[in-house]
């Protein structure tokens, strides 16, 4: 085949949204020296969906010299303006700041840039952003708009709606920021935006939704983005963030297993080369780790997904808090939300209520509920009423006033029950039967225990059940002989048990023998479940 028909067909296979032939196909004609600079600027944007950011770099800098060779501004300020924002995703930042610059330099002796005035200000924008200075970037993100609407460039309207939204919702103006990812989302859905804006955007309006516990919007546009990227199955980027996205979801709604198969799946496509997933895949996979009790696995997930830059939180200091390491926990959790700007911090309160809790700081647990309840009056969702109640109920129980804890706890079941959450809504329910057992209601704290023990157990939340147990006083570790406890507390730390009988100098039969004995005398069907309880009791 000729290389200007290998040329024709990639750009054929590009419209169809079939990157990987788009990609073999357009790199055959670039061998061969027989892309033109719109050709380049082509395979740029396709190597980036094929997952080769690097790869894009290096095409979209060759097309910046072919449109300057041609005396293409136009086109020069495109590549120009599309590095400068590909190197902020790659952490590039002065790079991104030179290449702003020199997109700026040829607009300003373009007699009428027309919307390419605008595009050029995109980067500096999402810089100022990035750099914590929020109202300033929503006065940039204004005048890139004005100029798009100027212009009818619905494309560079939804990026400069999405800086705006997102600098909105960091200077507390939260509903007008939504409203503006409202307007993306719309667009997205019209067909008006190609397909590396689609990505970005659908992924950080989801993230951010996620963030503000809406979760109708982020199930609504969850939706649209996993159809999008279904639509185009040689996709790699944005596929990845996706799935994890998709098991975020699923872990709320209590779909498990689900949220297993599209955490693994995140991996996989950022393993394939979707580099935006490489926060959210393993902080995914942590999640559930440590909801099912798999600490060691959940303490290694994390530990990937802090390797990213983002921290992982507030899921590091709730493993802390399962495995019984209160202290570090509440370390952890009030150094996380004092370093977060308002918007992520709201997003970390819960944890530190439950964790401030949990180590016995009633008053901190308070001022942390007050702030979330302030919070909840700036943003209100259904998901948030759910958390701020079950805060409200856990914060009373520790003050002593469970007689008051009962109203809210039942409401917080109430709710997390409408968005069909069924774990928050078991653990309210052990709220609600600490409180009623504190006030004589015996009998109806019990049947609020048998509920969420049963919830518990069909989603394999070992955690959860031992925390359970440990209230109803329904399993004694006394029960165990002095061996079958060493037993066990090897065997939290992850050993196998030829490992447990190499330190006990036991036969492999014998350290097997004693776990089924462990098991039967705690009522525990895994090793999980074990470890969940030796950490919960502190027996570790």
């Amino acid at each position: 085949m000729g290389s200007s028909s290998d040329r024709d067909a990639g750009r054929s296979a590009a419209a169809d949204l079939r990157w990987a032939a788009a990609l073999e196909l357009l790199s055959r004609a670039d061998a061969r020296g027989e892309l033109a600079a719109s050709d380049l600027d082509l395979l740029g944007k396709v190597t980036l969906l094929r997952g080769e950011p690097r790869a894009s770099v290096d095409a979209l800098t060759r097309a910046y010299s072919a449109h300057l060779a041609t005396a293409d501004a136009a086109g020069a300020v495109g590549s120009a303006g599309w590095l400068a924002l590909e190197m902020i995703e790659l952490g590039d930042f002065t790079n991104s700041v030179a290449w702003a610059a020199r997109a700026m330099r040829i607009v300003n002796g373009m007699p009428r840039p027309g919307a390419l005035a605008g595009f050029a200000r995109l980067a500096p924008a999402v810089g100022q952003l990035g750099s914590g200075n929020p109202a300033d970037a929503a006065q940039r993100f204004r005048e890139i708009l004005a100029i798009a609407d100027a212009h009818d460039d619905r494309e560079l309207a939804a990026n400069a709606r999405l800086g705006l939204g997102k600098s909105l919702i960091e200077i507390g103006e939260i509903g007008d920021g939504f409203a503006c990812f409202d307007w993306c989302m719309t667009a997205i859905a019209a067909g008006d935006i190609t397909p590396v804006v689609t990505g970005t955007l659908a992924c950080a309006m989801i993230s951010d939704a996620l963030l503000a516990f809406d979760l109708e919007r982020a199930t609504a546009w969850t939706a649209v983005l996993d159809r999008w990227c279904s639509a185009q199955p040689e996709l790699i980027t944005f596929s990845g963030q996706c799935q994890a996205l998709k098991a975020a979801l699923l872990l709320i709604r209590g779909a498990w297993g689900e949220a297993s198969t599209a955490a693994e799946l995140a991996l996989s496509r950022f393993r394939a080369g979707d580099y935006r997933a490489v926060w959210g895949a393993p902080y995914q996979l942590a999640e559930l780790g440590r909801l099912r009790g798999a600490f060691h696995s959940a303490e290694e997930s994390y530990r990937r997904a802090a390797e990213s830059g983002w921290e992982a939180e507030p899921g590091v200091s709730l493993l802390h808090l399962a495995a019984g390491r209160t202290q570090r926990a509440q370390e952890e959790i009030r150094r996380s939300v004092a370093g977060a700007d308002p918007f992520t911090r709201c997003f970390l309160l819960p944890a530190l209520i439950e964790i401030e809790v949990a180590a016995g700081d009633a008053a901190a647990a308070r001022r942390g509920l007050d702030e979330l309840s302030a919070g909840r009056r700036a943003a209100r969702t259904p998901m948030l009423d759910a958390i701020v109640e079950a805060a409200e109920a856990r914060v009373l129980i520790a003050e002593g006033q469970s007689d008051a804890a009962v109203t809210p706890g039942r409401s917080a079941v109430d709710l997390w029950t409408r968005l069909d959450a069924r774990y928050e809504a078991a653990r309210c329910r052990v709220l609600v039967g600490r409180a009623l057992h504190s006030t004589g209601e015996g009998a109806e704290a019990a049947a609020q225990f048998d509920t969420a023990r049963a919830v518990f157990r069909s989603l394999g939340a070992d955690p959860a059940l031992a925390e359970l147990d440990a209230v109803t006083a329904g399993r004694r570790s006394a029960a165990l002989t002095p061996r079958e406890l060493e037993v066990l507390r090897l065997v939290s730390t992850g050993l196998t048990n030829r490992a447990v009988g190499a330190k006990l100098s036991l036969s492999e039969k014998t350290v097997a023998r004693h776990l089924a004995n462990i098991f039967g005398k705690l009522g525990l069907s895994t090793r999980a479940a074990a470890t969940a309880y030796a950490y919960e009791n502190g027996l570790v």
